[in-house]
């Protein structure tokens, strides 16, 4: 298909998903210059120390803030789950979205989606959540909502209603413990030339913990927002997670030292 030329702007047609990584290109010619951002500072603290990054090339990466974790109805609180800790990052986050969009900052919503058919998925990883066999885990119904277990396109995998996404954030559908694994996420930051990411979501010991370790991996820039994140895990499991996110990965703010820059 061929893209149509914009005649308002010289006959050339800019290529790219993203406005910060796109060619501009006409019958004539390939421009592959992309178009630098004016750099927007920004320093938080994490014990005491400032940490600076650019808030021109970060985006905000929320993992698994959906109806099966953090819904009443939804899978956690069906097999017993205590929830109340899962909803935690609802009202900070609530705060935050706002401002950041504002600020032009992407927003990626990472959520548990499964095929119906759970084909890609190991027994290994089926075990996790089902370990005798006989009980509700990924694919399986549950008594409310017509819906099954982290099912992709589902209620349960919906974002809670609290914080309904905006039209332009990016959705990224995960299937294991870490965003990265086996999806397209890297590709879609890539895309967006950022190097900073900002981590929210639950549980920080588990999927945004894995997810914040593979970023770190893959050359990130790594920041958790310690409370916009959270965990149905006992205590020592949260602070051993931002023990380790400290001494390997990267560092831990509040979003409020953020946001408040940004007003």
């Amino acid at each position: 298909m061929t893209a149509m030329v914009d005649t308002e702007n010289n006959g050339t047609t800019p290529l790219g998903a993203s406005s910060r990584n796109q060619w501009t290109v006409s019958r004539e010619s390939v421009d592959m210059v992309r178009q630098s951002s004016q750099a927007h500072p920004v320093t938080v603290i994490d014990g005491g120390r400032k940490v600076r990054f650019d808030l021109a090339r970060t985006a905000l990466v929320i993992v698994d803030m959906q109806n099966d974790f953090c819904h009443a109805d939804g899978w956690l609180a069906h097999i017993g789950v205590d929830i109340s800790a899962a909803r935690k990052p609802i009202e900070p986050l609530r705060a935050l979205l706002p401002t950041l969009r504002t600020a032009g900052v992407p927003v990626i919503w990472v959520n548990w989606g499964n095929r119906a058919d759970r084909a890609n998925l190991s027994p290994g990883v089926l075990h996790v959540y089902n370990p005798y066999g006989n009980g509700n885990g990924i694919g399986d119904p549950l008594p409310r909502h017509d819906a099954r277990v982290l099912l992709a396109g589902s209620w349960s995998t919906a974002i809670v209603d609290e914080l309904g996404p905006a039209a332009d954030d990016i959705h990224v559908d995960k299937y294991s413990m870490s965003g990265f694994h086996d999806t397209v996420l890297d590709s879609v930051l890539r895309n967006l030339n950022v190097t900073t990411l900002l981590f929210a979501g639950v549980n920080l010991d588990q999927c945004v913990l894995c997810t914040l370790q593979d970023a770190n991996f893959r050359g990130y820039d790594c920041l958790l927002l310690d409370d916009c994140s959270a965990t149905t895990s006992p205590d020592f499991c949260a602070q051993a997670s931002l023990y380790n996110v400290r001494q390997c990965f990267g560092f831990v703010c509040a979003s409020t030292d953020i946001s408040d820059q940004l007003k």
